[in-house]
């Protein structure tokens, strides 16, 4: 029976790739910086962690020798135990460092385009764009216009907008459009509908995403909820996901996966609030999946509520979570199945500013038919996905190299 499942940890960079220089990244290591800070016992300003970062089972299974082989160094206060998995590392080729580039590469579809970008002075939006957006979707008029952190703006106008009616619009480095508005005194439900106004609108200016940034509290005591919803442009051509599903089998999204493929070529979508209720959720699916099923799972927090917000302490704490929960994973798998543990960007939490880092991302891979074995630098991200497509006796994707043959035993 034929199972894989990914585990994706959004932003788990483990190094600067060649081209960060274009992005302004060069020097940015996501996993080193939180490892140095850890060792160093002093994460970051505001929070002293003691001890060094412990991540047995990652280790255990390569991430280690993928980081020295990547990197040339190891990692500080780490061990080095012969790995029980293949393992490797990818450089992107997609034009972007966001999370659909990313992900719709390691299903077989780069983003060899760029995406539409926000200027980072004020106002960020064109007035046509906002004037059409305020007749359209029936607003007094929107408040923000920036770019900003979204849990920043809600504190700098959350008092404003309750009284006045007025969403909170802003962007980032990444191509979005971001629309934050009081569940209670706004509604959750009108938020989404203005949302999908502002997802058509965008369109003009190859926005990549527009995201919904639901919040609730009182003033001087706003926080956003799990209620966030992306409006994602759906990819251009058909992906690993969409032939798993032709060639009868499933594909179940766990997290934010079926909003990052616009819902496309997902069987069932599963939510979960938080890292650890992600994980729940997929162990569940897994104990339910049956034959030519892939299970994507998306754990969101190492990005948006470490990674982006510059949280050393908490990303670490945050792998170390994660980490210790894996051997429930490998209890679980059956005798054909294969996991792969790997990462879309970077985020590196040491790094200047709250964006994305362009950075290498780690390529783990276990099951009982997977071969300890280090399977090399992979030129695209893209590999995963043709390493899926032959496992799942597919035709072969457009872009990448199965490295399947390598690793696994008949």
């Amino acid at each position: 029976m034929k199972r894989a499942f990914i585990l994706l940890l959004d932003s788990f960079g483990i190094g600067y790739s060649p081209d960060a220089h274009q992005f302004g990244d060069e020097g940015a290591n996501t996993l080193r910086h939180i490892a140095q800070k850890c060792a160093e016992g002093k994460a970051n300003a505001k929070n002293i962690r003691s001890g060094p970062l412990k991540l047995p089972n990652l280790t255990r299974l390569g991430l280690h020798a993928a980081v020295i082989q990547c990197n040339g160094e190891p990692l500080p206060e780490f061990s080095t135990p012969k790995p029980q998995g293949a393992y490797g590392y990818a450089q992107e080729i997609s034009f972007g460092k966001d999370t659909p580039s990313g992900h719709w590469e390691i299903v077989g579809l780069p983003a060899l385009f760029d995406w539409g970008y926000f200027p980072s002075k004020y106002p960020s939006f064109p007035e046509k764009l906002i004037t059409e957006f305020i007749k359209q979707a029936k607003i007094p008029g929107i408040l923000g216009n920036k770019h900003a952190s979204g849990t920043d703006i809600i504190k700098e106008l959350g008092d404003e907008h309750v009284r006045t009616g007025k969403p909170i619009v802003y962007t980032s480095a990444d191509s979005v459009f971001q629309i934050a508005a009081h569940e209670e005194s706004f509604g959750l439900a009108r938020l989404y509908e203005i949302c999908k106004i502002a997802r058509q609108l965008v369109d003009d200016y190859h926005v990549g995403r527009v995201i919904a940034r639901p919040f609730i509290g009182t003033s001087g005591n706003y926080y956003r909820t799990p209620n966030r919803k992306d409006y994602t442009t759906p990819p251009f051509s058909p992906t690993l996901l969409d032939k798993i599903i032709e060639s009868g089998g499933s594909v179940i999204g766990v997290g934010k996966i079926g909003d990052i493929f616009g819902h496309k070529g997902i069987s069932k979508e599963v939510k979960g609030v938080n890292n650890m209720e992600l994980f729940d959720v997929t162990v569940n699916e897994v104990k339910m999946a049956g034959d030519q099923t892939l299970i994507f799972t998306n754990f969101v927090d190492f990005d948006m509520q470490y990674g982006h917000r510059r949280d050393v302490v908490g990303y670490a704490h945050a792998l170390e979570q994660f980490d210790r929960r894996l051997p429930e994973f490998e209890k679980i798998l059956q005798p054909d199945d294969m996991m792969i543990i790997t990462a879309d960007h970077g985020c590196d939490p040491t790094f200047q500013g709250t964006d994305h880092t362009r950075e290498y991302i780690p390529i783990l891979i276990f099951g009982p038919k997977i071969m300890p074995k280090f399977i090399g630098k992979r030129e695209t991200f893209a590999d995963i996905g043709q390493t899926l497509a032959t496992y799942f006796a597919l035709k072969p994707l457009e872009y990448g190299q199965s490295f399947l043959l390598k690793i696994r035993t008949l």
